[in-house]
């Protein structure tokens, strides 16, 4: 055996040392492949622990009741609720207004519209916790005292409604529609209130309700509606 060698045969130095440039080939992609694994290891605990100070600043609701206030038309109010409990179920069971309806209760009617911060909302889609501290309005919170909205003026005076079930909601789109559109054309109404269905069929007055409201002469006899 050779001064210098080991059992194998090697020379005894490191594997993968060379002599002539101190590092071989196999080395050097051994050290390539562990710097690039340990990246992404890097990567995830700084992600993880930013995770974990952003935990830190959240709030966690539930599972158990919690307390919300609430702004309905105007006033606030309080009340301790499930935190799975919808806005719809809020509005009806914990505050008692029953002016907005629930019918299909998968957003698909437009029964229960109201509108959230102005803007027209299926309430049985919104968490109630999601609407803390925003301003909601309902049918009930249109009238001044005894003084109707003019929307809701013109639904009576144009027979807008029959069983009257989607009312509250047909009547909440249109507010919604004439605050986006003063004055909407014929088309531009049925394509606002589309969302809204009404099994009675009274479509024709409802547009005609809604051109009276917006300061329109109406549709004669509907024509055209």
């Amino acid at each position: 055996m050779a001064d210098g060698q080991s059992p194998t045969g090697s020379t005894g130095s490191p594997p993968g040392y060379s002599k002539g440039n101190g590092v071989s080939r196999r080395l050097f992609l051994q050290t390539v492949g562990l710097s690039a694994a340990a990246a992404p290891l890097a990567g995830s605990a700084d992600a993880a622990q930013a995770d974990q100070a952003g935990a830190e600043n959240v709030r966690i609701l539930g599972p158990g009741p919690i307390k919300v206030g609430l702004i309905v038309n105007k006033r606030g109010y309080t009340r301790t609720i499930d935190p799975a409990t919808t806005l719809l179920e809020a509005l009806r069971v914990d505050l008692d207004f029953t002016g907005t309806k629930e019918i299909c209760d998968r957003g698909a009617c437009g029964g229960c519209s109201v509108l959230v911060d102005g803007k027209l909302t299926a309430s049985c889609m919104m968490l109630a916790v999601d609407a803390i501290g925003i301003e909601i309005t309902t049918i009930e919170g249109l009238a001044e005292g005894n003084n109707l909205d003019p929307v809701q003026v013109s639904f009576i005076r144009h027979d807008a409604l029959q069983c009257g079930y989607c009312t509250p909601g047909m009547i909440m789109a249109v507010k919604a529609l004439l605050n986006d559109n003063p004055k909407p054309t014929p088309a531009q109404i049925k394509q606002g209130l589309s969302g809204n269905l009404c099994r009675c069929g009274t479509y024709v007055n409802v547009v005609n309700a809604v051109l009276e409201a917006s300061g329109q002469r109406p549709i004669r006899d509907g024509a055209g509606a």
